[in-house]
């Protein structure tokens, strides 16, 4: 019995197994799908070395929940900070490290929210855990923001993380 209580306790450490893994798009495909869909875009500025990253793929993106709510209400795109990939946007080409840095994005993980049609809502910096992502992403997807209603009235009148 006391070798089975760690293994079962480790399982509910484990992400849903039904969750369907988020749907990453590159940049040029995921702004026109989002453009199409008239969906809000999420922009996980990424590197190949950042352990923050790849903490919040395992912690945060892996997670049904958050997986569930972000392919229904958003486009989704991985932008690597540090690559030479030609990327295109407000009718220039450029690389995809010139993008985050017009983006003024300084650390990694920096989740970008853009409206359907590519323009600029808001830079999140940091690795952000799950429930408060959520609350984030709800905040955004949901059209609060659009909406104008502020961060803080939001926080006031939704439940806590």
């Amino acid at each position: 019995m006391r070798r089975l209580i760690p293994a079962i306790c480790f399982l509910f450490l484990l992400p849903t197994a039904n969750a369907a893994p988020v749907s990453w798009r590159g940049w040029n495909d995921g702004l026109a799908a989002a453009a199409r869909a008239g969906k809000p875009v999420i922009v996980d500025v990424v590197t190949d070395w950042c352990g923050w990253c790849k903490r919040m793929d395992r912690d945060v993106y892996a997670r049904a929940e958050v997986s569930e709510y972000l392919n229904r209400n958003f486009v989704m795109v991985r932008l690597n900070a540090e690559s030479s990939e030609r990327v295109s946007y407000t009718g220039r080409t450029l690389t995809a490290r010139s993008l985050a840095g017009g983006f003024k994005v300084t650390g990694y993980p920096t989740t970008i929210f853009l409206k359907s049609d590519g323009s600029h809502m808001v830079n999140v910096p940091g690795y952000v855990p799950a429930p408060k992502f959520m609350k984030l992403v709800r905040f955004i997807g949901d059209g609060h923001l659009e909406r104008g209603e502020s961060w803080e009235e939001y926080s006031r009148s939704s439940p806590a993380p």
